[in-house]
């Protein structure tokens, strides 16, 4: 859904950054010890634009909704169709059909809640992806619902049961309790039925046996995300001069605050240093900032030379403060 940011930053360039503020402690102590000049800069130069406010226990995160308003896919939580918009970005025509990725996935069962290993931790290779869908996609077609490969962890499906689903954003739940994000409700009976015949399909299958042999956790179930049909008028297309900026979300889900410090530093460095740099040459920017709850917006337009020359003497709140709003 999402591309990355080329060096520099073209005339009307709009950045938008997921992750640039997350909940826990770790994150926080980051927070306080973060130098960005860069950002500081375009902060206290740009105007605050717009809020999406929102909650950490939304089904859509703040950047998925940011997306999804501009590209004309917004209808309501949990139901950003980005499985047919991904397809519309590739050229590939999703029709009026319903679709949804399915993630395979561990969960790890603890006394009193489920939580999902961040997926990328499996290191599922190929082979062993393939046989476990090719073992799971019956059951997903007694249903109606048709599975194809994409990549280990990215599977997309097809089929009415996907069309009014509401469904919690893969970033929400990887590595974190699921209880609260599964599907609930008369449109999700399908899908929650189908998570436990995987369960049990999946715990005797061959690829499992030989993962728990080598010591490797087993893919025991599946998630789905962004499910949906494609809207009427849609745009199959990232929204002119917008980009999004994907180097925080890695360690963000890990967990790896020392290395999502560091990637806050590269990004300030490179591309908000070309985004300063385009603002004090006159150019309309835009800088959106997201976290685990909101998302704002900041945006200058083409002034005058005595207008530019007075954004240089304001002041903004400190970049921590900023972030610790999201």
């Amino acid at each position: 859904m999402s591309q990355g940011v080329p060096p520099g930053a073209p005339r009307g360039a709009h950045l938008l950054v997921p992750f640039a503020a997350c909940a826990g402690a770790g994150c926080g102590e980051q927070l306080q010890a973060l130098e960005l000049p860069a950002l500081a800069a375009l902060l206290a130069q740009l105007d605050p634009s717009e809020t999406d406010a929102g909650t950490a226990h939304d089904l859509s995160m703040p950047h998925e909704r940011v997306l999804a308003r501009r590209a004309g896919l917004w209808e309501r939580d949990g139901r950003v169709p980005n499985a047919a918009w991904e397809m519309a970005l590739a050229e590939q025509d999703p029709g009026t059909a319903a679709w949804a990725w399915i993630t395979p996935c561990h969960w790890a069962v603890g006394r009193d809640h489920i939580r999902m290993l961040p997926p990328h931790a499996l290191d599922l290779p190929e082979d062993e992806a393939r046989a476990l869908l090719a073992a799971m996609a019956p059951y997903f077609a007694e249903d109606g619902i048709t599975l194809a490969f994409r990549s280990p962890l990215r599977w997309l499906a097809h089929g009415e049961p996907l069309r009014e689903l509401p469904c919690a954003s893969l970033d929400r739940v990887s590595g974190a309790v699921v209880d609260d994000w599964l599907p609930r409700g008369d449109e999700a009976r399908t899908l929650r039925r189908l998570q436990q015949e995987m369960q049990m399909l999946l715990y005797t299958h061959p690829v499992n046996e030989g993962r728990e042999a080598r010591g490797m956790p087993p893919v025991n179930s599946f998630w789905v995300s962004g499910a949906g049909a494609l809207p009427p008028g849609a745009a199959p297309a990232l929204p002119a001069g917008l980009q999004v900026f994907e180097g925080l979300r890695e360690p963000a889900l890990a967990g790896d605050w020392p290395a999502w410090a560091a990637a806050w530093h590269g990004l300030d460095a490179g591309v908000l240093a070309g985004l300063r740099a385009a603002l004090d040459r006159g150019e309309p920017v835009s800088l959106t900032l997201c976290g685990a709850a909101s998302a704002r917006t900041w945006a200058a337009v083409e002034r005058g030379a005595w207008r530019r020359a007075l954004r240089v003497f304001r002041s903004a709140p400190p970049v921590a403060q900023v972030l610790a709003t999201l």
